[in-house]
């Protein structure tokens, strides 16, 4: 899996990039919000990237952040949404503003992207209410807002435990009751997985 890409910005037709990597260039698809982001060719940038590998074709997906990449993975996990529909969303409405949608049942607001029906929508925020246990700043829905600091290790828990196999409602619950001081990634992982085994 390619993790990131950095190199020289050669040629910028959206949605499409290519990136100079030492002499190798690779054909990136981004979404709008990383494409406005960029600086002008001739450029060096750093993308993260998603590798999308079929029987026919592998695409390289960029993305400028990481909640951009993490909100592009989980919606490519909801039924009947491809890379194109991902993108098309993460292009018309920002990582934050997607998730209060998801949080407030704002069908309206998501109907008005292209290619996002009613019905789309009704089942993004349906599949979407659990992936997006964690917002972006990586704050535990239905807690107290930590600070942005505090928040890095809360979020890097919440992907490990999910990653560890348990449902986002369960790792949610979990990291709700570490208490706020403990405020490292370590630290948050060690009393969940201590409360889980006692």
């Amino acid at each position: 899996m390619i993790g990131f890409i950095r190199g020289t910005l050669i040629h910028k037709e959206p949605p499409w990039l290519m990136v100079d990597v030492h002499g190798v260039g690779y054909e990136i698809e981004a979404p709008m919000s990383t494409i406005f982001g960029l600086p002008a060719v001739g450029s060096e940038i750093q993308l993260r990237t998603h590798l999308a590998v079929r029987e026919d074709q592998q695409t390289l997906y960029g993305f400028a952040t990481d909640a951009e990449r993490r909100l592009f993975r989980s919606l490519l996990k909801v039924s009947g949404v491809g890379a194109k529909l991902a993108l098309t969303v993460l292009s018309g409405i920002s990582v934050e503003g997607f998730a209060q949608c998801v949080e407030t049942e704002d069908k309206a607001t998501l109907t008005k992207l292209p290619g996002v029906g009613r019905k789309t929508a009704e089942r993004l925020i349906m599949e979407m209410r659990d992936r997006l246990g964690v917002d972006v700043a990586g704050v535990t829905a239905g807690a107290s807002t930590p600070t942005a600091a505090a928040a890095v290790p809360r979020t890097e828990a919440f992907n490990a435990l999910v990653a560890l196999g348990y449902k986002p409602t369960e790792a949610r619950r979990m990291l709700d009751a570490v208490p706020a001081d403990i405020d490292t990634t370590e630290d948050v992982l060690r009393r969940v997985l201590r409360s889980a085994a006692s």
